[in-house]
């Protein structure tokens, strides 16, 4: 076995090696990214990250049909953010807007920067990791990111140039000028058929 001498210089995976690497028969059933030219194994989620991922492709697959612009991808789909250093990651969710029709969409991953990338936390999840794949995708042209936390059901905003925003269960998500006139209930994030919707308010009694 060869042994990498002390202060050599540490080899970069490019973009192109890397579509190589995830696609060799050992790596198929296996989850990669690519951060800066070093692959790092993803975890498999677990139910509730499936949930809160579905449910949020779900709403935005219906305001795509809607708006009939775009498309939705889900299942960490691979989407470039650099090139040098490689940079590939697979958003448990993203809207883009590059294709409108599914015989024009590339076969491969996402290279043009998704108007929005949606990431669901884990408990495995390490608060300078999430916070610094925030920042890949604000820097490669996403225009805004949605934070999920299933565990307190709450969707933290990120834009450029703006203070993120926390919203909670009972609060209005929007698409702003990234997704115009996308509106919904944060808690929808977080149901299930036999959860019922909450109440609205009641006017004051006299």
């Amino acid at each position: 076995m060869t042994t990498p001498a002390v202060g050599a210089a540490k080899t970069l995976m490019t973009v192109g090696e890397f579509w190589e690497f995830v696609n060799r028969p050992e790596n198929m059933d296996r989850l990669f990214e690519l951060r800066r030219g070093e692959v790092v194994e993803m975890s498999r989620p677990k139910k509730p990250h499936g949930i809160v991922a579905a449910n949020i492709a779900r709403v935005l697959g219906n305001y795509s049909f809607a708006v009939n612009l775009g498309y939705v991808l889900s299942n960490d789909t691979g989407v470039v953010l650099e090139e040098t250093p490689g940079t590939v990651v697979g958003p448990d969710v993203a809207y883009c807007v590059d294709a409108n029709n599914y015989d024009d969409v590339e076969p491969k991953w996402v290279e043009s920067p998704p108007v929005l990338a949606v990431e669901v936390l884990s408990p495995t999840d390490k608060p300078r990791e999430v916070n610094e794949k925030i920042s890949e995708y604000l820097r490669a042209g996403v225009k805004v990111v949605w934070l999920a936390d299933p565990e307190v059901k709450t969707v933290t905003v990120y834009r450029t140039n703006h203070h993120h925003v926390i919203l909670k269960p009972d609060d209005e998500l929007t698409g702003g000028d990234a997704l115009p006139g996308f509106s919904c209930k944060v808690a929808d994030f977080f149901r299930l058929p036999g959860d019922r919707p909450p109440a609205p308010p009641q006017p004051p009694t006299p």
